[in-house]
């Protein structure tokens, strides 16, 4: 049976322009009592996204006049952090690869069971809970630099902000549990984005590049958010 209470205030905005497949996708997340918005021409989609604030978006990669990797580039750029779920018929690395790295949360290839879907969106909307206003204050200090896991947000001197997406908090809070270790690539894609190491990904280079730019005064030369050559990453806290 859904639990009404957990699910009525979430809202899911599918961004599909399959019929059947919306139809589908909107009777089962509603019979799961998820609040579900349609979009079927991805040049909508951004505008849906400003006026409803969506908790998760599931985006088609291949959509009319505008494509999925565009719409999630454009969502990312305007500092949302909901979760975002790409769908496609593709089952190629390099699409999974670049829709992970402009932003998506997961990735999944048509066809699909539905269970499996729900299993996703239950798992991503956990994960971004963890990080919300509700729950509890975590802050990290690295020098004169605060990063606030609660508000997804790092405030570096003279009040100056930098919004975290919820991949580069669940980045943060991975590196933060293993501190002062060494973490390899292969470690950062199966802890954090569950996904199949491949030596053809530099999914995990970008992401890393990009918060460091956020965590760090000087990410030429960083401090903290360190490279260690041959083997991975480390989250120097001393």
């Amino acid at each position: 049976m859904p639990d009404n209470k957990k699910n009525t205030s979430k809202k899911i905005l599918i961004v599909e322009d399959e019929p059947s497949l919306v139809f589908t996708l909107k009777d089962t997340l509603e019979a799961e009592n998820y609040d579900v918005i349609v979009v079927t021409d991805g040049a909508e989609a951004v505008d849906k996204v400003k006026k409803t604030e969506p908790d998760l978006m599931i985006l088609d990669l291949m959509l009319p006049n505008i494509s999925g990797y565009d719409i999630c580039k454009e969502v990312r750029d305007l500092k949302y952090t909901f979760p975002i779920i790409m769908l496609t018929a593709r089952d190629q690395e390099i699409d999974k690869v670049t829709g992970l790295n402009i932003g998506a949360d997961d990735y999944i290839t048509k066809p699909f069971g539905v269970k499996e879907l729900l299993a996703r969106i239950k798992a991503r909307l956990r994960r971004a809970n963890a990080y919300s206003k509700s729950g509890p204050v975590e802050i990290l200090k690295l020098g004169d630099i605060k990063i606030d896991l609660n508000e997804s947000k790092v405030v570096k001197p003279g009040n100056q902000e930098e919004e975290l997406s919820t991949r580069e908090v669940e980045i943060i809070e991975f590196l933060l549990a293993n501190a002062n270790k060494p973490i390899s690539r292969d470690d950062l894609l199966e802890k954090v984005w569950r996904y199949e190491y491949s030596t053809n990904t530099r999914t995990v280079d970008v992401h890393i590049s990009k918060l460091r730019a956020k965590i760090e005064l000087n990410p030429d030369d960083p401090r903290y958010l360190v490279t260690l050559h041959g083997v991975g990453y480390m989250l120097r806290l001393n």
